[in-house]
């Protein structure tokens, strides 16, 4: 099978002047300039998406895919007979009602406004995994906290153990606290009295510590028995919604709106993309600008391509009318030099992309950061298959608009022109 003519030229055009089979400088720069746009998208793109998944994990880890909640009141009633309901709906994998209120906790050494989340320690971990983020303690220990101390031996009873609480690692930091420490919830909504509405006290015992890897959450964030819970802010047996896992989490949309469906218009079921909408829209929109702005980086690249084939056409002018003269088209001749741009576009994305490859594991596995500061030991990386389509394409597409004109260029010499002083 014998090849057109046009690659052998295109391919020797490529080549330095001398008969060797090193290329041309022009030629290296051009590749070199299209490899480092390649392997800079890549990097980036794969940091980016590292990142969003990290993030996506972290709030997943604390928070439940569905929340359902009354419309237009504080409080549900009847949450168990909407639990069943909630958990026949197609997809949905567990449910489990929670309260959330927002209290003062009160140590020896400090004051912090936190959010309190009343959990069932039973179903709790099949509905979120906070138990995988509890560092000490456990979920269990919410129910019967263990006593602060060693029992004294003689002692004629057990001393009277507090509910428990279980608080961020960054919140215990600052209330100076451990397991088996004493601290009081302070609740703003107490009882009427005849000086007006005064505050509700209650003293809980620290049951253990977790840490999810984001800053809002270990220190703003703890957690109470649901029982507890409802008798500490006099809910009866009442809820403020129920949390519902489902079995594929990008499909969480879809399962909230046969929820609702289910529940009818008294309920609303919110997803945790919508519920962390503004968090996700920055994420993605700032991993879409940073793809257009790295693309420059390839643009700038296409330029040599347009500079190297400039050069090609001025000085082979000569052998352009020779081609012409044996009977070569005008699109022949545009195919020689469209076929070297997409030569140097196929080569710089083939180097580009082990390149980028290379960077990320050096930067997942070497590039590290003080855990105590930053909340995570490296930078997260995930490289995705269409990431690394979509910069190859473009790479290519690149390199390929940039030979448009000097190939026209080309085409459109007269060889009379170019041999009229040979």
């Amino acid at each position: 099978m014998t090849l057109p003519y046009e690659i052998f030229v295109g391919l020797r055009y490529l080549r330095a002047k001398r008969r060797t089979r090193t290329i041309s400088l022009n030629t290296f720069i051009s590749i070199t300039g299209i490899t480092l746009g390649v392997a800079a998208l890549i990097g980036t793109l794969g940091i980016m998406t590292g990142f969003k998944e990290d993030m996506q994990a972290k709030i997943l880890g604390a928070t439940s895919h569905v929340v359902v909640q009354p419309r237009g009141q504080q409080t549900m009633a009847g949450y168990a007979d909407l639990i069943r309901q909630v958990e026949n709906v197609p997809g949905v994998v567990a449910a489990t009602p929670y309260i959330f209120q927002q209290v003062l906790l009160t140590s020896k050494t400090g004051v912090r406004g936190v959010v309190l989340r009343g959990i069932d320690p039973q179903k709790e971990p099949e509905v979120t995994d906070m138990t995988k983020n509890v560092k000490s303690g456990s979920v269990q220990d919410l129910a019967a906290p263990r006593p602060p101390g060693p029992a004294v031996p003689g002692a004629s009873a057990p001393a009277k153990r507090n509910p428990g609480i279980i608080v961020g690692h960054e919140l215990a930091r600052r209330l100076g606290v451990v397991v088996g420490s004493r601290i009081n919830v302070v609740s703003p909504v107490g009882p009427i009295s005849a000086l007006g509405m005064t505050p509700k006290i209650r003293p809980f015992q620290v049951a253990g510590l977790f840490e999810s890897g984001m800053y809002e959450y270990d220190a703003s964030l703890a957690y109470i028995s649901l029982e507890e819970a409802q008798r500490f802010f006099g809910l009866g047996k009442t809820s403020t919604g129920i949390e519902v896992k489902v079995e594929d989490v990008f499909a969480a949309d879809a399962v909230a709106e046969r929820i609702t469906e289910q529940l009818g218009t008294r309920y609303l079921a919110r997803d945790w993309m919508l519920l962390n909408s503004n968090l996700f829209s920055a994420l993605r929109l700032e991993k879409t600008m940073m793809f257009l702005l790295l693309v420059l980086i390839t643009l700038v690249a296409s330029f040599n391509i347009v500079g190297t084939l400039t050069m090609i056409v001025t000085e082979k002018q000569r052998e352009i009318a020779i081609l012409k003269a044996m009977g070569a088209t005008p699109q022949a001749i545009m195919r020689i030099f469209m076929l070297n741009g997409v030569v140097i576009g196929l080569t710089g994305t083939a180097l580009g992309i082990p390149l980028g490859y290379t960077f990320l594991y050096l930067i997942e596995n070497y590039f590290t950061f003080d855990q105590t500061v930053y909340f995570l030991s490296s930078i997260p990386v995930h490289v995705k298959a269409l990431d690394v389509f979509m910069v190859s394409c473009s790479a290519i597409l690149i390199s390929f608009a940039a030979t448009l004109y000097p190939s026209w260029q080309a085409a459109k010499l007269a060889p009379v022109s170019a041999l009229r002083y040979e």
